[in-house]
C-alpha cells in the first residue's frame, strides 16, 4: 500500500476506493512488462493517468513518453502523424517527417479515444503491434520500432466490434491487460474528498478563501450522479469558488451548479438526506413504469375477452372464475370502473394495498420468467445492472427456482 500512496502522491492521484487502488495495483504490476494494456472508462474519470503511471514505473521511464488523443486528428493525416511520411508523399509534404511510433521508440506512446481510429489505421497499428514494423506514407520501405503501447478509449468496443466499426482482432492486441477505471459516482467516499483538493487549488491560485460546504450540502454532493465525472466535479469546485461570494455553500446554492442528468436530474435533498443514490432512484421508476404498463396491457387484454364473452351470448354473462387469475394482484386492485362499458362485470376480490416492493418483486420475477432465470438478460430488460439485480433479488427475498 505504500507504494500506492507513493504513485498518489507523486501523480496527484487523489482516493482511496477499492476500485480505484484496484486499478492502480494493475498498472504497477504490468509496468515492468512490454505488455499492451487498454484503459477503460467513462470520459472525465481520469484515464490519462494511467498510462503514465505504467511508463514511470517501467524500465522505458527514460526514454520517451508521447500521447496521442486519435479522435483529434482528421481522418486524412492520421497516418502521417503515427507513422510519418515520406517528401511528396501527398500535397504538402514539402520534407520527410518522422511519426509518432517512430519518435517514441524504446518509449511509450498512449493513444487516448483509440475507438475513434479508422479502420485503415487500426490495420497499420496492429502489425505494430504484431511485428513492431510500420511502413511511413508514401514509402517501401518497411521500418522497425520497439513501442510500449496503452490505449484509452470510453467506447464500448465489444458494440463497436458488433457493428463493424473497430477490428476485434485489433482489440484483442489492445486488450492484453485490461484496467478499468471506475466512474466517480462509484467512489462516494472520495467525493468530497476531491471537491475540498480543487476548491483549496483554486482559492490558492486567486489568493481567495477556501469554500466548505455544510453537512446537507455534503450529503447533496456525494449523492449525485456526476454524469461527467471528475472533470464535471472539478469543474463544479472551480465555478463556485469563483462565482459565489458566500464561503460556506448550503445545499441552495450548491444545486444551482448541479445540473439535471438525462436520466432524472440531480438528487434531491431529501433524498440526500435519505443516503439514496440517483441510480437506486433511477431504477425504482424504471420498474414502476415498466410493471404499470404490464398492467395495463393485462387489463386491455381482459377487457378485449369479456367484450367477447358479452357477444357471443344473448344474455349478459358472468365471467369465468378462473378469469380473474389472468390479472396480477397488483391489477385487480387498482382498475378503475370508469374503464367498463356499460353491462360489463367487474371482479371485485379484496387485496391489501400494494407496496412499492411489491411492485419489483412482481416485475423482478417477470423478468427472470421471461429469461429462464438467465440475471443478465433480466438486468438488461429492467434496466439495471446486474448488480444491482442480485442485490434487488437478496433484499425483496425473491426465490430464483420458483
Amino acid at each position: 500500500m505504500s507504494d500506492l500512496t507513493n504513485i498518489k502522491a507523486r501523480f496527484g492521484i487523489i482516493g482511496n476506493s477499492e476500485a480505484l487502488n484496484r486499478a492502480l495495483e494493475v498498472a504497477v504490476r504490468v509496468a515492468p512488462t512490454d505488455l499492451s494494456v487498454l484503459v477503460t472508462g467513462e470520459s472525465g474519470v481520469g484515464k490519462e493517468f494511467f498510462p503514465q503511471v505504467i511508463h514511470a514505473s517501467s524500465a522505458r521511464k527514460h526514454n520517451k513518453y508521447i500521447a496521442v488523443n486519435c479522435g483529434a486528428i482528421p481522418e486524412g493525416t492520421i497516418d502521417s502523424e503515427l507513422f510519418g511520411h515520406e517528401k511528396g508523399a501527398f500535397t504538402g509534404a514539402v520534407e520527410a517527417r518522422k511519426g509518432y511510433f517512430e519518435e517514441a521508440d524504446g518509449g511509450t506512446i498512449f493513444l487516448d479515444e483509440v475507438a475513434e481510429l479508422p479502420h485503415s489505421t487500426q490495420v497499420r497499428l496492429l502489425r505494430v503491434l504484431q511485428t513492431g514494423e510500420f511502413i511511413r506514407v508514401g514509402s517501401a520501405r518497411v521500418q522497425k520500432t520497439d513501442v510500449r503501447v496503452v490505449a484509452a478509449t470510453n467506447t464500448d468496443l465489444q458494440e463497436a466490434i458488433a457493428s463493424g466499426r473497430f477490428r476485434e482482432d485489433l482489440y484483442y492486441r489492445l486488450n492484453t491487460v485490461p484496467i478499468q477505471v471506475p466512474p466517480l459516482r462509484e467512489r462516494r467516499d472520495d467525493i468530497y474528498l476531491l471537491f475540498r483538493k480543487f476548491a483549496s487549488d483554486v482559492a490558492a491560485q486567486y489568493r481567495m478563501p477556501v469554500i466548505s460546504l455544510d453537512g446537507e450540502a455534503r450529503r447533496m454532493l456525494e449523492s449525485y450522479y456526476w454524469r461527467g465525472n471528475v472533470r464535471q466535479l472539478k469543474n463544479v469546485a472551480e465555478q463556485i469558488s469563483a462565482v459565489e461570494e458566500a464561503r460556506l455553500i448550503t445545499p441552495a446554492i450548491l444545486s444551482r451548479y448541479l445540473p439535471a442528468q438525462p436520466s432524472g436530474g440531480s438528487v434531491s435533498l431529501s433524498a440526500a438526506r435519505a443516503g439514496v443514490s440517483e441510480e437506486g432512484m433511477s431504477t425504482e421508476r424504471e420498474l414502476l413504469y415498466k410493471v404499470l404498463f404490464d398492467m395495463r396491457g393485462d387489463i386491455n387484454d381482459l377487457k378485449r375477452m369479456l367484450a367477447d364473452l358479452m357477444q357471443r351470448s344473448s344474455q349478459p354473462a358472468e365471467p369465468p372464475k378462473d378469469l380473474a387469475g389472468l390479472l396480477p394482484v397488483s391489477t385487480r386492485s387498482i382498475a378503475p370502473a370508469a374503464d367498463y362499458a356499460e353491462g360489463e362485470v367487474v371482479v371485485e376480490e379484496p387485496s391489501r394495498e400494494l407496496t412499492k416492493a411489491d411492485v419489483q418483486r412482481e416485475q423482478i420475477v417477470r423478468a427472470l420468467r421471461r429469461n429462464n432465470g438467465r440475471r443478465r438478460e433480466a438486468a438488461a430488460e429492467l434496466f439495471m445492472s446486474e448488480r444491482t439485480l442480485y442485490r434487488k433479488i437478496k433484499e425483496l427475498g425473491i426465490d430464483e427456482n420458483s
